[in-house]
């Protein structure tokens, strides 16, 4: 089935059941179901045999999932069998940390440049890497070919970099910025707001 043609909160399901299976694997497992699946992701296993469905048989009626085969497979839809570089835009207090964090490299995505427009920070280093001017951003990705970008900047700064990024080439955006973009059809963009994530669960408490 094309891409376009799969609702994308079951491409979003995808990496939940890919964390599950690296852990059933790291737990000794070599073959699960859709009732521990969904017992342990709190998803019910009609809903995940139906997700995974979209992509084929993964498994046998009455003996489950093999979860390596299973792995292999989702890592391959996902496109994640393959390793990424990831520039990152923003080297403030946020953008520092995200250029630490060593779960990107874990599971295939490499930060292998980082871009800030503040002179102070052009030429040091975060997280290992040589910080460069944001005049150099769109050549670098150019050259280096890199699709996937992360934008940790100030709001007022966040549309403005996307569309220099999607100018050099890119076509996945990880967005920090407390902003929604406006950006071409064929560009996808996921935000990541601790605020709006703690906003939603506030109307829940007494």
């Amino acid at each position: 089935m094309a891409p376009n043609m799969i609702p994308d909160i079951v491409i979003s399901r995808l990496p939940i059941y890919l964390r599950a299976l690296d852990r059933l694997a790291q737990e000794g497992a070599e073959v699960t179901s859709s009732q521990e699946l969904g017992r342990r992701l709190g998803i019910s296993s009609a809903q995940i045999r139906k997700d995974l469905s979209h992509f084929g048989g993964f498994g046998k009626q009455g003996t489950g999932y093999k979860i390596h085969y299973l792995k292999e497979q989702l890592r391959q839809v996902l496109k994640v069998e393959r390793e990424w570089e990831v520039a990152l835009v923003g080297a403030g207090d946020l953008g520092s940390a995200v250029a630490r964090y060593k779960g990107f490299a874990e599971r295939g995505f490499h930060i292998t440049c980082v871009f800030d427009s503040a002179p102070d920070k052009v030429g040091k280093k975060a997280g290992g890497f040589v910080i460069m001017s944001v005049d150099q951003m769109v050549q670098e990705i150019e050259v280096r070919g890199i699709q996937i970008a992360m934008i940790a900047v100030p709001a007022e700064h966040a549309q403005g970099v996307a569309d220099q990024l999607i100018a050099a080439g890119v076509r996945a955006i990880l967005n920090y910025a407390p902003i929604n973009l406006n950006v071409p059809d064929n560009v996808r963009v996921q935000y990541i707001d601790p605020v709006l994530h703690l906003q939603r669960m506030t109307y829940y408490l007494p």
